[in-house]
């Protein structure tokens, strides 16, 4: 992460922010981000590749200005090497663990492992997976999908009806 940061000519060692705040690296990184789903997503709105493309870029861009590389750097380095899983036993909520059949940064082949770490440390939680084509960007667009699994989640939580069906 960081070597592709310090290759933008704006980055000057992670004080860019009189160069433009390295917003060429960003927006690239950002369409790799958002190609893993959301070219399904658009391909309704825009059925020309290329439209789709540009449609991807500017999403880029506009979610690249805003953003602080250097804040990106620090959420980097917190998710390497922490293991949660030592962690575990202090959760005291219950947990709705959701995750999208076609996400490639967290695929539903990890739900078994982290499902069983939990049930180890005592804590009640459900599993459900989204049926989507979007890939990590699908727990917004596809919410229809998922909602009524949440909404059981939270009727459990507030007393309401126990919870049936999947999740």
């Amino acid at each position: 992460m960081q070597a592709r940061l310090a290759a933008d000519p704006e980055w000057n060692g992670g004080w860019y922010y009189d160069r433009g705040g390295a917003k060429t690296v960003l927006t690239e990184l950002r369409v790799e981000m958002l190609n893993n789903g959301i070219e399904a997503a658009l391909a309704g709105r825009y059925p020309d590749q290329g439209a789709r493309e540009a449609a991807i870029r500017q999403q880029a861009a506009d979610w690249a200005t805003p953003w602080d590389a250097n804040s990106l750097v620090i959420l980097r380095r917190g998710t390497i090497g922490y293991d949660t899983i030592k962690d575990f036993a202090k959760i005291k909520a219950k947990i709705l663990y959701v995750l999208c059949r076609t996400d490639r940064l967290f695929p539903p082949s990890i739900a078994p492992a982290v499902m069983s770490e939990l049930a180890a440390a005592g804590i009640d939680a459900r599993y459900f997976e989204i049926d989507s084509e979007l890939g990590h960007s699908a727990s917004g667009p596809e919410h229809a999908k998922w909602s009524p699994v949440l909404r059981r989640f939270l009727d459990l939580l507030m007393g309401g009806p126990q919870m049936a069906g999947p999740g």
